[in-house]
């Protein structure tokens, strides 16, 4: 590609000069155009009113070095939507300069050959190796070169409590799993919903996620990311399915195919009294004017302390134009810029994917979640989470979220749903 403009452009050189030499006209004076501003179009499914609200924190940092932002947005809180757009866009020469991606979407198209940028530049000048968290270097860099740039890092075992509907129930913070259990009672009790949820398979899943980790966190490993066959069909995981039951019993009959943010503002609002949701739900009560420990309550699901699942928002780059270069090198420093890793992770409810980053400007909430993500980082229980593809390929997540979702929505009773576990994963392995 690159000769072939070479060669097109050096005839057009030739036939300048070939013109120039049988004129007698005098030469025109060529006055220089100014250069088409370069675009920086972005592929992602942040569309929710905090996640937009974030994204032009990172919109207006590109901007700032001279280039348009080119906005994509894909609804679809799970990215799929996303993806599949993203594949076709791909597949027809048309890529993006960068997509946001998780886990192992990352590691599938980093595999294929010339398809994905390459940050290393602008990595090495600016030191990301030693700023970014090993456990995210897992999925940013391929064979040594960095593929991604990472936004955030999200942990995913949190739950979201209205304050007044918790107060109403006596105001103790669940910190077990009957607990837990004895408050979802009390608020049913005062007549709200409570819990809000959302019937799509990876809301499901990251419930699932959750409950599983409360178990133990080797269980989660041995489970989840081991992908071992006695802890996959043990009597934990019959247990895990149970507690999922119990969970299906405290949701109001209309959550099927209901949106995260739904459920998000059923909290907000006090028709629910609580969401088991990854940090981005806390966005939204920030941009409804709540705040932590006076309007909503934000803790660790019971059992999970010490423990966290996490996921992370990167931007891949995609080797197709050489015109894209520049953007997507941009776009990158952009990312990792500490500033931005601060101010855009104060709105998203997520926290910085650099270890050097003051927590200052953060929430009680956003301080815990820095807190918590340096303890598991130290103490090696910071695990991926299977439910949103950090934890396993593809073809793994899928099988679970098959089985989970099927079993939330009463196919399987919890002992069928511990061996479909097994088969759809030996199956998917």
């Amino acid at each position: 590609m690159k000769s072939q403009h070479l060669i097109l452009a050096l005839s057009a050189l030739a036939l300048v000069a070939c013109d120039s030499s049988t004129t007698e006209e005098p030469a025109e004076v060529f006055v220089p155009q100014s250069e088409p501003a370069k675009t920086v179009e972005v592929l992602h499914w942040w569309t929710s009113g905090g996640e937009a609200e974030a994204l032009e924190v990172l919109k207006s940092d590109v901007e700032s070095k001279g280039f348009v932002w080119q906005d994509m947005p894909i609804a679809g809180g799970g990215g799929d939507a996303a993806m599949t757009v993203l594949r076709s866009r791909i597949t027809s020469g048309n890529a993006p300069t960068a997509a946001q991606m998780l886990g192992f979407d990352i590691r599938d198209w980093a595999k294929i050959d010339g398809a994905v940028g390459d940050l290393t530049p602008t990595a090495l000048k600016e030191d990301w190796d030693n700023v970014v968290p090993v456990a995210l270097q897992e999925f940013s860099k391929y064979n040594e070169k960095w593929v991604a740039a990472p936004v955030n890092v999200h942990s995913t075992n949190w739950i979201w409590i209205n304050k007044e509907a918790l107060d109403a129930t006596g105001g103790k913070v669940p910190t077990t799993w009957n607990e837990l259990v004895k408050v979802l009672d009390g608020m049913k009790e005062d007549n709200i919903i409570p819990l809000a949820h959302g019937g799509q398979a990876w809301q499901d899943a990251t419930i699932f996620d959750a409950v599983v980790l409360s178990l133990g966190k080797d269980f989660y490993k041995a489970s989840m990311i081991d992908l071992n066959p006695e802890a996959l069909g043990g009597p934990k995981m019959v247990e895990a399915f149970r507690r999922m039951s119990v969970l299906r019993s405290y949701v109001d009959d209309d959550f099927s195919g209901r949106d995260w943010n739904l459920a998000s503002a059923m909290v907000i609002e006090g028709k629910a009294g609580m969401q088991m949701m990854g940090d981005w739900a806390k966005a939204e009560f920030l941009n409804a004017g709540k705040q932590p420990g006076q309007d909503f309550v934000c803790i660790r699901f019971p059992g999970t302390e010490g423990s966290v699942t996490f996921n992370s928002d990167q931007f891949v780059t995609f080797d197709i134009r050489e015109s894209d270069k520049d953007a997507q090198q941009a776009l990158g420093s952009s990312v990792m810029n500490r500033s931005f890793q601060s101010s855009f992770n104060v709105i998203k409810g997520s926290v910085p994917a650099r270890i050097d980053v003051s927590d200052s400007d953060f929430d009680d909430c956003g301080k815990k979640g820095i807190k918590d993500l340096s303890e598991a980082n130290s103490s090696g229980t910071l695990y991926g989470s299977m439910a949103h593809g950090h934890a396993a390929p593809a073809p793994v997540k899928n099988a679970v979220y098959d089985v989970v979702t099927s079993h939330f929505n009463g196919k399987y009773n919890d002992a069928e749903a511990t061996q479909a576990l097994v088969t759809a994963i030996a199956a998917a392995k």
